[in-house]
């Protein structure tokens, strides 16, 4: 294989102990997708695309985790299952042995950075010992111009060695794999694992303790896009809720689909600079904008392929998490500079497998503050071993696993915010709808994206204003009519056509919330605490 070095200048990596002489730095996305498969890491797919197999991880590992425990962190950060502490002295051995390891191998380096807004702007250094990883890198960070790259000084660095195994009692990991945040060295550290997801959300991490925390800013794991009349809109939800999907919006421009951040002078900036997006059971017809993207220049992961390279999105026998990246500008419709205003409406998207939850409903500040911090939505059969039946998943914040402070910080800014900016909050069940999984049937997109426009257009508040229904269980404002959409979807007890079905499910939910919660009410306000359920059996 023909060695390629595409440098723009001279870099040295000694500062982080790299003495490696074979280093690839700045290589073009077309560089990295002929060496992966010389070297026979990864196949070019029918659409141009790289398809590349992550191995044994093709999801994040939360347990694997941590956050070293220093004199920044030990204590802002919300320590315990979800942040785990390291002790930096475990760490040092344990970089200085992946360092000792890489400096055996080739090297793909890459220079990038995150945030949009120039104010909020963090240079990255990228270290990986896998071309398709630093493939990833160009395709999600941010990309400097040739001019930035002559003075570019990084503030972090990850060093990523999916090929070393950890020894965890010598190195004080969990298993042999392992992802972590020094936030005295501004190192991401990971190792053990070839799933590219945990590259990105590493850093992303970081920035969800640094914005806070330093730059009054508040981190959010959501999409965004904006209107043609300028208007901002922000999409919250966990995987499998239509996130994605929902913020990919031909009428709309897309400001980001992952992380964004929501600044003291109301702006909504990206953090990064391309998409990672879900392709199990991708189909053009409903998704156009994320399957155009898949194209040269993007990577499939995990996917199933015939002889000719063409992706059967349907198949899951790898994974159900079958993902691609691919940089923004494979979407047509994206927002210049991925800045937008003061948002005009929040979406909290869950995908509800127990069919009580509206469609679509209005909170209160008081109730938005809840659910934001209670991050519902539900697994159902086959999406994880062991699960038989719906089960409630709660990630608070919606996106509990990269968020390292209490979750009631992040609540109490997102409330602050919605008060000051007049935005309004909508809760939107993607879920089911008629019964619960098994029963019932998953909610139509047309219907979703129908709502979402009715609310983001104002019509919807025209439509019901002073005359929701309050949900007897839930409390939230529930429309009656809705443009474009059937009355009788708008509610759940009625497509149940089972009175006392649907209120057993929806109570025994509404407690569910509420076990959830009790972690978090020592921290809570009155007002968030009247946004929670009703529990009151049904008379």
């Amino acid at each position: 294989m023909e060695h390629v070095r595409q440098v723009t200048k001279t870099i040295s990596l000694k500062a982080l102990g790299i003495t490696s002489t074979s280093v690839y730095y700045q290589l073009s996305p077309a560089h990295l997708h002929e060496q992966t498969i010389a070297l026979q890491q990864g196949v070019e797919a029918s659409s141009g695309a790289l398809a590349i197999n992550t191995g044994e991880f093709t999801g994040r590992s939360p347990k694997d985790r941590f956050i070293v425990k220093d004199s920044i962190t030990k204590d802002k950060i919300w320590w315990g299952d979800i942040n785990i502490p390291f002790m930096p002295t475990a760490f040092d051995k344990l970089y200085t042995k992946v360092i000792t390891y890489l400096n055996d191998k080739e090297l793909y380096v890459r220079d990038s950075y995150v945030c949009a807004d120039p104010k909020y702007r963090v240079n990255i250094r990228v270290v990986n010992e896998y071309p398709w990883s630093n493939f990833f890198a160009y395709n999600m960070f941010m990309r400097p111009s040739a001019s930035e790259l002559e003075d570019f000084i990084p503030e972090w660095t990850i060093v990523n060695a999916p090929s070393f195994m950890a020894i965890p009692k010598e190195d004080g990991t969990r298993q042999h794999n392992f992802a972590i945040l020094n936030f005295t060295k501004k190192i991401a550290l990971i190792g053990g694992t070839g799933y590219t997801g945990e590259i990105k959300k590493g850093i992303f991490s970081a920035l969800n303790f640094i914005l806070p925390v330093y730059k009054n800013t508040l981190p959010m794991h959501c999409s965004a896009n904006v209107g043609k009349d300028g208007s901002t809109a922000i999409f919250f939800g966990l995987s499998g809720t239509g996130k994605t999907t929902l913020s990919t919006d031909p009428e709309r421009q897309l400001i980001g689909d992952d992380e964004h951040g929501w600044t003291a002078e109301n702006t909504i900036f990206n953090f990064e600079g391309g998409c990672y997006a879900k392709v199990i059971n991708l189909s053009k017809s409903k998704e156009p904008d994320i399957y155009n993207a898949i194209k040269k220049g993007a990577i499939l992961e995990n996917v199933v392929m015939d002889k000719d390279g063409n992706v059967d999105f349907t198949d899951k026998s790898i994974t159900p998490n079958t993902r691609v990246s691919y940089p923004i500008h494979h979407i047509q419709n994206i927002q210049p500079n991925s800045i937008g205003g003061n948002p005009k409406n929040i979406f909290f998207l869950t995908a509800d497998a127990f069919g009580v939850l509206p469609p679509i409903s209005k909170l209160t500040p008081g109730q938005a503050a809840y659910h934001f911090i209670s991050g519902y939505t539900a697994k159902v059969a086959g999406t994880e071993a062991g699960i038989n039946e719906p089960k409630p998943i709660f990630s608070a914040c919606f996106g509990a696993p990269f968020m390292p402070l209490h979750p009631t910080k992040y609540a109490e800014m997102l409330s602050a915010k919605m008060k000051s900016s007049g935005v309004t909050v909508w809760l939107v069940n993607t879920g089911w709808t008629g019964g619960p999984y098994g029963i019932g049937e998953r909610m139509g997109l047309k219907h979703t994206r129908a709502m979402i426009a009715a609310a983001m257009d104002g019509s919807l508040e025209a439509a019901n204003k002073d005359n929701y229904h309050i949900h007897s269980v839930f409390g939230v404002l529930q429309p009656r009519v809705c443009p474009n959409v059937a009355t009788a979807v708008l509610s759940p007890r009625k497509t149940w056509n089972n009175d006392d079905g649907f209120y057993k499910i929806a109570y025994q939910l509404s407690q569910s919330f509420v076990d959830n919660f009790k972690q978090y009410e020592a921290y809570a306000n009155a007002e968030i605490m009247a946004g929670a359920p009703n529990l009151r059996a049904n008379k």
